[in-house]
């Protein structure tokens, strides 16, 4: 693939930015050379130094997860940075476009509308997998970029993967990004496995989800090096904090934590699927590969507002294409869920 024909000129040129820690990357010596504070910090943990700006440590341990080499690893400030820098880095505004799959994760519109990027959406099927035919129609010479989320948030389910191959092997005048934040749910294998395969595939990943590591804004994108790189020259120098970075190694470490949470959390979704089922005004519990449950309700409104009322915050998704009368519940603890439960029972009583 000719990545060049397939980047803005300006970012393929670019020179970036070289921070101290980029001319020098070793741990020892008389640091003057940053405009650090030499005392520590105004903590008790000192966090005066600059952190390293590629994160090389965490790359290590992620390749060896993840079965791929560090050189096809960025780790951006949620994945949400990656969609940004990605879009910034392939189109121009009034000349390129990017096709959206609705009902789909809201910040590749957000993102696109930021940096005043044409939109195509073609919305899934009825039953949330892609249209493959409209996606192929869609696809114009100034086309560069297919946003594809499997599970789909908000809806759950995994998208068929022969549709998602289909989409590869008709698309190569630009990127398609597979985002997979809630892979680990799914009884899928990643596509980070088909990187060799299909240089255009870029996978978007979080830590946010079975990691438990929300707070900290930790995304990953996985793709050729040669897109990595422009990746890192384009970032921020200090894009991932140093606690961030000591905070996520340490998660990194914990070989139980991902399981038991999996574990978990699927026991109790089937708990609320095989529960709601038998619940008055439930209309329908979509299939869910992911940590949540798409739900469709009698009176969605006046059930969002009533649960709410009782302290028990979903989201209702019933504005969003396809999804009318939906409410997009998270799977919590098992008392959070017997809580729901009893709400849900209780309003319909």
């Amino acid at each position: 693939m000719n990545f060049q024909s397939y980047i803005l000129p300006h970012i393929w040129n670019l020179k970036p930015y070289s921070s101290a820690r980029d001319e020098f990357k070793g741990n020892e010596g008389v640091f003057l050379d940053a405009n650090e504070n030499p005392i520590g910090s105004a903590t008790p943990e000192a966090w005066n130094r600059y952190p390293d700006p590629l994160q090389y440590e965490i790359k290590s341990i992620l390749a060896d997860i993840k079965q791929c080499q560090t050189t096809q690893i960025f780790l951006g400030n949620g994945s949400d940075e990656a969609i940004d820098l990605l879009i910034r880095m392939t189109c121009k505004p009034g000349e390129h476009e990017i096709i959206l799959c609705p009902p789909t994760y809201g910040m590749y519109e957000v993102s696109a509308s930021i940096n005043n990027i044409q939109m195509t959406r073609v919305n899934l099927t009825e039953t949330y997998q892609l249209d493959v035919k409209g996606i192929k129609k869609s696809i114009k010479p100034n086309t560069r970029l297919i946003f594809l989320c499997s599970p789909n948030n908000p809806t759950g389910n995994k998208l068929n993967r022969s549709d998602i191959y289909d989409v590869l092997n008709s698309f190569q005048d630009g990127f398609v990004v597979v985002d997979e934040a809630y892979i680990d749910f799914s009884d899928e294998p990643s596509f980070i496995g088909e990187l060799q395969k299909f240089p255009q595939l870029i996978v978007l990943q979080t830590l946010s989800k079975a990691y438990g590591l929300a707070s900290l804004r930790l995304g990953m994108a996985f793709a050729d090096p040669i897109l990595i790189h422009l990746f890192n020259n384009i970032k921020p120098p200090y894009n991932i904090g140093g606690a961030t970075q000591k905070i996520v190694l340490a998660a990194l470490a914990n070989k139980t934590f991902v399981k038991e949470t999996i574990d978990l959390i699927e026991s109790e979704k089937n708990n609320l699927i095989s529960k709601l089922d038998n619940l008055a005004g439930v209309i329908h519990v979509f299939p869910s590969q992911a940590n949540f449950l798409l739900v469709k309700f009698r009176d969605a409104q006046k059930l969002f507002d009533y649960l709410i009322s009782q302290k028990v915050i979903t989201r209702n998704r019933s504005n969003v294409s396809l999804c009318e009368h939906s409410i997009r519940i998270t799977v919590g603890l098992p008392e959070e869920n017997a809580y729901l439960l009893k709400k849900i029972t209780d309003f319909y009583a």
